[in-house]
């Protein structure tokens, strides 16, 4: 690790770090509450009918009417931040710097099993034939669907389109329609990191911090914009996305996310088996504390440095089990 990155401090939440990528979990657990806010039409969807990813649910933690919010699944958010995490890290590492697996690493038939991205995302190997070590890397990084804190009639809108002859210039019959998520929805959620180094966690919130275009049709739509609000260590997962979709849905969230964040983040803390060993840090003060910190080569390099040396002990570690 480098001596920029030792001199940022974190405050207690530095004691659920780990020194390096192990074999084995521990109990470290990071919960960053984030507030993802569509800045333009948006489509979550997964089904070929065109229709948005929709759920009943109670109105809030205190109106147990139901409302029907839109969904956005968790392998949709998943998806979006494993690849610009890749592109960012091998971006700032040069390619000239990695070995051959490293620079064709793509999801989804083609993880290397050697790269930052690889061991925190998680990866399954693809390759075929007798005698090839074979292992799979388990994901440290949880994601779980996020629900708009609007109903979904408030913030649905289909949109017609049409196709134009390039001679004459003139539009025929409207072809279809799609339904999108119409521009500043707000969707609260929750990822959880586990057995991260601070090198992981710095350039994880640096992706998600920078990451814009989700969902479909991404080419011509899909602008988001994603606010950290709070961050919670401890040795469990303090708060789930529902529960934090259902709290920050009672009045008075968005005119002060953060601190309404603060105060749900204790309320769940009081819950938590292991009270003595939790801590709740403002997402605005870790967020200026990321940006203060260059992902630079050096730094992605040294993570890639940790990758190989975590690869190399799990294929160690597979060859003893095979004896």
């Amino acid at each position: 690790m480098n001596e920029l990155i030792d001199s940022v401090d974190f405050g207690e939440l530095e004691r659920f770090f780990v020194d390096n990528i192990g074999l084995y979990r521990t109990a470290n657990t990071i919960q960053l509450l984030l507030l993802r806010q569509t800045h333009d039409y948006t489509i979550f969807r997964t089904e070929e009918t065109r229709e948005l990813n929709v759920v009943t649910l109670p109105s809030s933690s205190t109106d147990p009417s139901p409302m029907i919010r839109v969904a956005m699944l968790a392998s949709k958010q998943k998806a979006v931040e494993s690849r610009h995490f890749l592109t960012l890290v091998r971006t700032a590492a040069g390619e000239e710097n990695l070995d051959e697996k490293q620079r064709e690493c793509s999801l989804k038939d083609a993880l290397c099993q050697r790269c930052p991205r690889c061991v925190l995302f998680g990866a399954v190997s693809t390759e075929r034939g007798r005698g090839q070590e074979r292992w799979n890397i388990k994901h440290r990084v949880e994601y779980s669907t996020a629900y708009s804190l609007e109903p979904y009639d408030e913030i649905s809108e289909l949109i017609t389109f049409n196709a134009v002859d390039s001679v004459s210039q003139s539009t025929g019959q409207a072809l279809g329609y799609t339904e999108n998520v119409s521009p500043l929805a707000n969707f609260p959620t929750v990822i959880t990191l586990n057995s991260v180094t601070k090198e992981e966690f710095i350039a994880f919130l640096k992706c998600v911090l920078s990451c814009k275009s989700y969902g479909a049709e991404t080419r011509v739509k899909g602008d988001v914009v994603n606010h950290l609000l709070g961050v919670v260590g401890g040795y469990e997962e303090i708060i789930t996305p529902l529960e934090f979709c259902l709290e920050a849905t009672n009045e008075g969230f968005l005119e002060n996310p953060v601190d309404r964040t603060l105060e749900i983040m204790r309320k769940f803390s009081d819950y938590a088996m292991f009270q003595d060993n939790v801590v709740i840090m403002r997402g605005d003060e870790i967020t200026e504390k990321v940006k203060e910190i260059p992902l630079d080569s050096s730094f992605a390099l040294s993570m890639y440095k940790e990758a190989e040396k975590f690869a190399d002990g799990l294929a160690e570690y597979g060859k003893r089990a095979q004896r």
